[in-house]
């Protein structure tokens, strides 16, 4: 049964039926979010190049386990959503998930390469039990149709990035100055605050987030199921551990675990109506595309940190830059600067009913990401005799990227929550996040084989080898955007109502 300690003495009506813009809450979940981000990017910047330069790994092996820890981060957000919809609610989740994330920081900050693998898997774990369900409650503080939820998750999205550039930034540049020990500690530190804000932020949501068993269990018999899963969660983490050692384990299990969610959300599609199942299908169209999306974006934590690192002069208009610096935080400032400029654009067109609907907006975010691989590809051209090339023209391909992400990626965080009936929010939620870990796992393939076995290749070997698989990223977003955009008409008709 609800208590009064779960849910405060607020009611749901009073949490949606806010005043203005936004409602409250949303800031405090945003400086939740905006901190475990910066844990999360922070870490993502670090992964590619500490595996080539302290664990020794080929730049090869590096993409392929990058691809791999990834991969299986986005996979337990899948996990994660499934039990905060069935079993612990949004809250325990997301508790559980910063738990298990400072553990994993700080078990790399005590011994980054002894106890890497080990540190990681604590990580993975962790993630996926906090990314999709606080994502999850920011659409819960919405009324079905407020039009003012994209708005919401627009500021939400603004939260994500600033972490991200923070992290991005501080945690490979104290790993550069400093030591690999500070860099994870000060990740840790990053996800202990956000951990904290939550902490205070829950009582101020009312009855969202908690268990659904609290209207049927009693609390000794929701523990008990509580415990469980934590425990099957730590259980988890020496086949995970397996799985990232060995990629060729974690083939199988990619081979596996996709079809069989697609085969359960199948199977939850054929309760629903007619109407709903549409939905549902063009939800999971924009899922399937989003795998190609994230494919392409997600060089920057493997194979584009590994140009950045060896490939770049280090200056941007005669100021001095760290190159990677640079790759893991451009994207996020951004965002932060262009997302305000996007919303305008956006209600100017609509304004004028120009408006591209959500599909032609998908379509659009390829065509960008085609042209900023293009341009990653062109720095070939302002190479030196050395193989180093202009971190100018690698921070435009960059700023290319972000408009893409911009037509993309806070829609589709939204549209879950539309498309999906209340019930399954959760696992949609985390089913997005599924398609990210496939995204992810592709992502790692390209960059592997874009990277040169030979250990005596020269830089300009390397720059070529990279930016020629760059072209060939720029022609597969070419042609997913131009079938998008043919396929609008269709998939609108699956929408109904929800724009």
């Amino acid at each position: 049964m609800t208590t009064t300690q779960d849910t405060g003495s607020i009611t749901l009506e009073q949490v949606q039926d806010f005043k203005g813009k936004y409602p409250k809450q949303l800031w405090l979940l945003f400086l939740s979010e905006m901190w475990e981000r910066f844990a999360f990017y922070g870490m993502r910047g670090m992964l590619t190049i500490f595996m080539v330069e302290q664990l020794k790994l080929t730049e090869k092996d590096a993409n392929l386990k990058y691809g791999a820890i990834q991969a299986f981060i986005y996979a337990m957000a899948f996990v994660g959503g499934l039990f905060a919809d069935k079993i612990l609610g949004f809250r325990k989740s997301i508790f559980w998930g910063g738990f298990l994330m400072i553990i994993g920081s700080f078990t790399l900050a005590f011994s980054p390469q002894h106890l890497y693998y080990i540190g990681i898997c604590f990580t993975i774990v962790g993630t996926g039990f906090f990314k999709p369900n606080i994502s999850t409650m920011v659409g819960n503080l919405y009324k079905a149709g407020d039009h003012r939820r994209d708005a919401g998750f627009g500021v939400f999205y603004s939260g994500i990035n600033i972490g991200a550039l923070l992290g991005g930034w501080l945690c490979i540049t104290v790993a550069n100055n400093y030591s690999w020990n500070a860099a994870f500690s000060l990740a840790g530190i990053g996800m202990a605050l956000g951990l904290g804000i939550f902490i205070f932020t829950r009582r101020t949501l009312g009855p969202i987030g908690i268990s659904p068993l609290s209207a049927k269990f009693s609390l000794s018999k929701i523990r008990m199921y509580d415990i469980m899963v934590y425990a099957g969660s730590l259980l988890v983490i020496p086949f995970i551990l397996m799985l990232i050692r060995n990629t060729s384990y974690t083939d199988m299990f990619m081979y596996i675990v996709g079809p069989a969610a697609l085969l359960y959300i199948i199977f939850e599609m054929t309760k629903l109506d007619k109407a709903a199942r549409q939905k549902m299908a063009a939800a999971l169209i924009f899922i399937i595309f989003s795998i190609f999306f994230w494919a392409f974006f997600e060089q920057a934590g493997g194979s584009l940190s590994l140009f950045a690192r060896y490939n770049l002069h280090h200056d941007i208009l005669g100021i001095t830059f760290d190159p990677n610096a640079v790759n893991n935080s451009s994207n996020s400032l951004f965002v932060i600067i262009l997302s305000p400029v996007f919303g305008l654009l956006w209600l100017w067109l609509s304004g004028r009913k120009m408006e591209p609907n959500t599909v032609i907006k998908f379509g659009l975010g390829f065509l960008f990401v085609s042209l900023a691989f293009y341009v990653f590809f062109y720095t070939r051209f302002f190479a030196d005799a050395a193989g180093l090339t202009s971190l100018n023209v690698f921070t435009l391909a960059y700023l290319v990227i972000t408009f893409g992400e911009l037509c993309l990626s806070p829609i589709g965080l939204s549209l879950m929550t539309k498309l999906a009936p209340q019930r399954l929010h959760g696992m949609m939620m985390g089913m997005w996040f599924l398609a990210s870990a496939y995204g992810q796992y592709a992502a790692g393939i390209f960059g592997a084989d874009m990277s040169l076995t030979n250990t005596h290749a020269t830089l300009t070997d390397k720059l070529m080898a990279y930016t020629e698989g760059y072209k060939s990223l720029s022609l597969y977003a070419l042609i997913a955007g131009i079938l998008l955009i043919v396929l609008s008409p269709l998939i609108r008709k699956l929408m109904h109502e929800v724009h």
